[in-house]
C-alpha cells in the first residue's frame, strides 16, 4: 500500500525541491513490468501527496542513458504515443470496487503529457481520447536523473477524497530504447509481452 499524506498548501508542479517531498512515503520502481528485477540504473522512486487541490506525485529516476524524447516536443496539449519514449506513469481508480475503470497520467522528460480515461471490458479496452483533466506536468533533468512531477487537480469526474479513502493505482517508468526492458513498473503486470493495463495488478493507495 502506498500511503499519500495530507498537505495543507499544494505543490505546483515545477516544485522538485519543495520541503513537502521529504515526508512523503518513497516508492521504488525497482522491476520490468514481468517482475524481474531492473538494474539499479533504470530504478526510479514516486512519491504521492493531496492538498485540497490535486493529487501530487513527483518520480526521480537513474538516468545513464541517453534520453528517448521527441526532437521538437510540444507541451501545450496531450501527445499521443508518448509511452513510445522515455515517460513516468501513474494509473488511478478512484472507486476500488470497479477496477476496470481508471485514468493514465503521463510525463516526459521534456514536459510533455498525456491524460485519458479508460475502462476495460471482456470485450477489449475503450480509450477517452478526449478526456481532459487539467493535468500538469513538469521536468527536470539533471546530470544521471530526471526528476518528473504530475499534478492531477480534483474535479467533478476525479473527486477530492476523504481522509481515509483508499483508491487503487500504479506507477510505471518507460526508460531506454529497446523493448521490452524498457518497462519498469511498480506492482508487475506480469503479462506475457508488456502492458500496463491490468486492473487486476493495481495497488492500494491511502490518503491520510
Amino acid at each position: 500500500m502506498i500511503t499519500a499524506k495530507y498537505i495543507t498548501e499544494p505543490i505546483a508542479a515545477g516544485e522538485f525541491d519543495h520541503s513537502a517531498w521529504d515526508d512523503c512515503e518513497p516508492v521504488r520502481i525497482e522491476h520490468y513490468w514481468s517482475g524481474d528485477p531492473a538494474p539499479a540504473s533504470r530504478h526510479a522512486e514516486a512519491r504521492l501527496c493531496w492538498s485540497d487541490e490535486a493529487l501530487h506525485v513527483r518520480f526521480v529516476g537513474e538516468q545513464h542513458e541517453p534520453l528517448v524524447v521527441a526532437d521538437n516536443p510540444v507541451t501545450d496539449r496531450k501527445t499521443l504515443g508518448l509511452w513510445d519514449r522515455d515517460v513516468c506513469e501513474i494509473f488511478v481508480a478512484p472507486d476500488p470496487t470497479h477496477p476496470e475503470r481508471y485514468f493514465e497520467f503521463e510525463a516526459a522528460p521534456t514536459g510533455e503529457w498525456i491524460d485519458l480515461g479508460l475502462v476495460v471490458k471482456p470485450t477489449g479496452r475503450e480509450t477517452d481520447w478526449d478526456f481532459h483533466s487539467g493535468m500538469e506536468a513538469a521536468a527536470l533533468v539533471e546530470p544521471q536523473s530526471v526528476k518528473i512531477a504530475i499534478r492531477i487537480p480534483w474535479s467533478d469526474v476525479i473527486a477530492k477524497p476523504e481522509t481515509g479513502d483508499v483508491w487503487l493505482v500504479n506507477l510505471f517508468r518507460c526508460v531506454g530504447p529497446e523493448a521490452p526492458e524498457r518497462y519498469l513498473a511498480w506492482r508487475p503486470t506480469r503479462t506475457p509481452e508488456p502492458n500496463y493495463h491490468v486492473p487486476d495488478a493495481f495497488g492500494e493507495l491511502r490518503f491520510d
